[in-house]
């Protein structure tokens, strides 16, 4: 695989966001309502603050995992990306719309797979009818089965038709078929008709997806110079009026090729066109965008698009720790796939980040900042503000590999702190709006270790710096030592921070204490290798949480993600129950070896648990009270299996002690100190994954506290 690619894979995923961004604002909105309000859009239409979870991203990232999770050497089927669906999606909200049986396609493929209807009948024809299966989501979650076959579009489309299959079918898979070989193909071409042919080249010549296209082609041919007109002759032969459901893929595509013929290889204006042509505006924007910005790479993307989205991307999985992501992380992911599907060893400094720090703040991919944020400590005020200043992806200096990020802050004066940061946490505020219903858990913990190389610049004589973390709960910053600086020599800062008890820490980064000079001055930096790695070692005491309210309907308890159940605080206590099942998440996806104690009360009959190496609601283990009057550890392979069973008469509103240590195979439990069983689990053990609590059989229980630990 060519060492470019990893560039071109970031700029097509880079580009797949900023699509998303620009179209959102006015999805579902026809070309004539966007006119008369817009008129020309040659900028995002609205100013997010963050920009919340989005289907059209979600899909992309947490469907591809089922390469990595399913285990067959990368030659995946729709039963994998099935099983990926139901692992990481959450029970009937947010991840995408659930708009009902028969109306969201993705609904009922969903449902058809949780009552045992196997994939790829789950989202047939045969199944659901032809109107549910030929909706625009078999497009809309396809762009990464062709980030991550760089220049090979015959695997992007083995994929995309195994993944596009367990929701839709006929056109609908076409149209992943085609998205996905078109993007892959952008790797190695820039032709735009000859991008479109090698994606139709896949599909039956007969079928309404390559009529569509071959119509859209031929008008342009005729008339290259109107896109309008072009908008008109597709809403008169191609319109949602002819094609039934809610948002059908015949309508959409048309644009989409409508947008890449008259953007004239142009990426700004390909979106743009695009995004005024109106219907399914995010989901063609994104769509497009990815094919371009592969096409044309980092160059084609004007700051312009870049900057607003500051490389920050929220998701709705029911991973905590996932659902916060910056862009370079999903791009190495990818690349990291691409690379092992190819059967080749990247490249350095590469190898090391995709093997090791996947998630670190590296600054390797020209222009990214990793969400970076800065601000400043105004020792004369004693508040914290935000100044005047510079993020800038650099090659003037790095730490390790080739670039770094240089800051620049102005005005500061003797005393100031500049702080430079990376929120490991995000709560409602932070965001514009609530689309498709993120919740977080941290991305790091107590107990773990805090790394970060840094610079001071020439001219920053005397200057000091020292790692910090704050503590949303109890609006605490906690700090490390302070390590004086040499203008133009890196220091590596590492802090180990302290256990804590009803922390939760949602910021990290570098304070830097200016240096000697009096007068009001500028003051520069240079920081590399943000990382964090270790055990977790902190208490989770739920009389500290609070409930997230957002938008509309949208509540979360802070911290934690749901699967399914009621979840509510009520008397510093977590309640979760459920008609049948209820899970509730929280802590690192890749957590290994620790100790996790819940002090659980049950209220109800039914099966009330704790979780640990929880990967989400396909794969977990879980310890607790057994309906019946026993107690037990299982095993969640799609479904609980009893690894240990016995009896142990609990009662109602009594709090029990329950752990469960996990090392390596090994799992111990208990319950109030005394040893219920030990299991070694030999086969397909689960090596990592975050803790949680869960309910069977229509249980009601609760928390009072929630302790994880290192395995002694």
């Amino acid at each position: 695989m060519k060492e470019k690619f990893i560039e071109k894979i970031y700029a097509g995923w880079l580009a797949k966001i900023i699509g998303i961004r620009l179209g959102a604002p006015v999805e579902s909105w026809t070309y004539e309502k966007i006119r008369t309000v817009y008129g020309t859009v040659d900028g995002y239409l609205a100013d997010y603050h963050e920009f919340a979870a989005d289907d059209d991203s979600n899909g992309p990232l947490f469907f591809l995992r089922a390469l990595e999770d399913c285990k067959n050497s990368y030659d995946i089927k729709a039963r994998d990306v099935a099983e990926a669906l139901l692992n990481y999606a959450p029970y009937e909200h947010g991840f995408f719309w659930w708009g009902g049986y028969g109306v969201s396609t993705e609904h009922t493929a969903y449902l058809n797979l949780r009552h045992g209807i196997p994939a790829p009948r789950s989202g047939s024809i045969e199944q659901n009818g032809a109107t549910a299966a030929e909706q625009i989501g078999g497009q809309i979650f396809i762009d990464t089965w062709g980030l991550v076959t760089p220049g090979n579009p015959d695997l992007a489309v083995k994929y995309a038709k195994e993944a596009a299959s367990v929701t839709h079918d006929g056109n609908g898979v076409y149209g992943g078929m085609f998205v996905a070989a078109c993007i892959s193909f952008a790797f190695v071409e820039t032709d735009i008709l000859a991008i479109i042919e090698k994606g139709l080249s896949f599909l039956p010549s007969q079928c309404e997806y390559v009529r569509a296209v071959r119509v859209v082609m031929d008008f342009w041919e005729k008339e290259k110079n109107d896109w309008r007109a072009c908008v008109a002759y597709i809403h008169a032969n191609f319109g949602y009026d002819k094609y039934p459901g809610v948002c059908h893929i015949i309508p959409n595509i048309a644009v989409m090729i409508l947008s890449l013929l008259y953007g004239n290889g142009d990426f700004s204006r390909t979106i743009q066109i695009c995004t005024m042509c109106g219907w399914d505006t995010d989901c063609n924007a994104g769509n497009v965008a990815a094919i371009m910005g592969v096409r044309g790479g980092l160059d084609a993307i004007e700051r312009k698009w870049r900057e607003p989205v500051h490389d920050f991307l929220a998701c709705s999985s029911v991973i905590g720790s996932l659902n916060i992501m910056d862009i370079p992380y999903g791009a190495s992911y990818i690349a990291g796939l691409a690379y092992k599907i190819a059967g080749e060893e990247p490249p350095v400094p590469w190898n090391a980040i995709f093997r090791e720090r996947m998630d670190s703040c590296h600054f390797e991919y020209p222009g990214s900042t990793h969400a970076i944020r800065m601000k400043v400590y105004d020792s004369a005020s004693g508040r914290y503000e935000i100044r005047e200043g510079m993020l800038l992806n650099t090659e003037e200096e790095a730490y390790t590999g080739s670039r770094s990020l240089k800051c620049v802050c102005k005005p500061v004066q003797r005393g100031d702190e500049v702080m430079i940061f990376k929120k490991t946490y995000y709560r409602p505020e932070d965001f514009h709006d609530s689309r498709y219903d993120p919740a977080f858990t941290p991305l790091l913990y107590p107990g773990q270790t805090l790394h970060c190389a840094v610079m001071a610049a020439e001219g920053g004589k005397g200057a000091r710096g020292r790692l910090y973390v704050h503590g949303g709960n109890n609006s605490t910053y906690y700090y490390g030592g302070w390590i004086g600086l040499e203008p133009g020599k890196w220091e590596l800062l590492s802090w180990e921070i302290p256990e804590m008890e009803g922390e939760l820490l949602d910021e990290a980064g570098v304070c830097f204490l200016t240096g000697e000079a009096d007068e009001v001055d500028a003051f520069s930096c240079y920081i590399d290798d943000l990382y964090y790695e270790g055990k977790p070692d902190y208490t989770i005491d739920f009389a500290e949480e609070r409930e997230e309210i957002w938008p509309g309907l949208h509540r979360e308890i802070s911290q934690f993600t749901r699967l399914k159940g009621m979840l509510s605080l009520r008397e510093g206590r977590l309640h979760l129950s459920c008609s049948d099942f209820g899970e509730a998440y929280t802590g690192g996806w890749n957590w290994t070896d620790y100790e996790v104690c819940g002090y659980l009360t049950p209220y109800t009959e039914g099966s009330h648990m704790i979780q640990a190496r929880v990967q989400g609601g396909m794969r977990s283990y879980a310890f607790g009270l057994l309906r019946g009057g026993k107690a037990g550890l299982l095993k969640n392979c799609g479904k609980y299996e009893i690894l240990i069973r016995k009896d142990f008469f609990w009662e109602l509103r009594k709090e029990y002690r329950l752990v469960i240590k996990v090392k390596g195979k090994d799992i111990r439990v208990e319950i109030d100190g005394i040893l219920v069983g030990e299991y070694r689990d030999e086969e397909d053990a689960y090596e990592y994954g975050s803790v949680g609590v869960a309910v069977r059989d229509g249980g009601h229980c609760s928390l009072r506290k929630m302790c994880i630990a290192p395995v002694q």
